[in-house]
């Protein structure tokens, strides 16, 4: 068995078309183009490496991008100054705040500081819960006007699941990660109809539960955790980890050995990476409509 490759790159092209459309309206219709603003603090390989192909993606489309660079040394409150600037500015529709952070700033206050509105990954309180309440769409209505965003990397890889018909009902799915990526993605596959096990830190005998998985996805940012032993045969393995290991970015899955047992598998890179970007886009250009509208009112 080998595994049929999920090719992230494939079906977000065929979203950035659609978006580059979209785009092409929203600059008739305003005069300018929607765009998202990157915090970045610190230098972190993986994450330098993310924010370049944001750069890449949101550009190819004709979106701006604009990226703000502090030192890892940077406090709180020069952090708290840059988002709030980027909160009251009208052409920026979307933030994020690159994770990680440096250890002495917290993720909690960061993404509390944002503007749920501008929030295009979905990491504010307010669009988490709105996640919890409601059902797993990219993005759902919200109470306030605006819509309450999916984070992007899970959206991302539902949506490269239906693209290649790969349904969820019924299925036992296995979760390895229960931060950014790993529990929103346990909790939209849970509203796609699968039967979800989240594996974390302090699970005992991983490999007894991700055999158990007909999808197995992890998102722990950790190089080969997951071996060919570890997958059930004929499984559907998502890979969102990326960790830089002599120069180059490789995932959670040992991929070339992983693909004799599965039956798909998501490559590192080109898998679920090109379907955050998108999702992001997506998201960003939605928001950018939705402003517009609300201020139109």
């Amino acid at each position: 068995m080998t595994a049929k490759i999920l090719d992230g790159y494939a079906v977000a092209k065929g979203i950035e078309r659609e978006i580059a459309d979209e785009v092409q309206v929203f600059k008739k219709t305003y005069g300018w183009a929607p765009g998202i603003a990157v915090v970045q603090v610190g230098k972190d390989p993986a994450a330098s490496w993310y924010v370049r192909q944001i750069k890449r993606r949101f550009t190819g489309v004709g979106m701006r991008f604009a990226l703000h660079t502090l030192e890892a040394e940077a406090g709180e409150e020069t952090l708290a100054a840059c988002v709030e600037e980027l909160n009251g500015d009208p052409r920026t529709n979307g933030i994020i705040v690159q994770m990680p952070l440096p250890e002495h700033l917290s993720e909690d206050a960061v993404v509390g500081m944002l503007d749920p509105a501008k929030d295009v990954d979905g990491a504010h309180p307010l669009n988490a819960g709105r996640l919890f309440q409601e059902v797993g769409d990219a993005f759902l209505p919200s109470p306030r006007g605006h819509h309450a965003f999916a984070p992007a990397a899970p959206a991302g890889g539902m949506e490269l699941l239906r693209s290649y018909g790969i349904s969820l009902k019924g299925k036992s799915t296995v979760v390895v990660g229960q931060g950014h990526v790993g529990r929103p993605m346990a909790l939209l596959m849970l509203l796609d109809g699968a039967t979800v096990t989240l594996c974390h830190i302090f699970t005992k005998d991983l490999a007894f539960h991700t055999r158990q998985g007909e999808v197995l996805v992890s998102a722990v940012g950790k190089a080969k955790l997951i071996s060919a032993d570890m997958i059930r045969p004929g499984a559907v393995v998502l890979d969102f980890g990326t960790s830089v290991v002599d120069g180059k970015l490789v995932g959670d899955v040992d991929t070339e050995a992983a693909k004799q047992v599965a039956g798909y598998i998501t490559p590192v890179p080109g898998g679920t990476g090109p379907m955050t970007n998108a999702m992001l886009m997506r998201n960003t250009l939605t928001a950018a409509q939705q402003q517009m509208a609300e201020s139109n009112l």
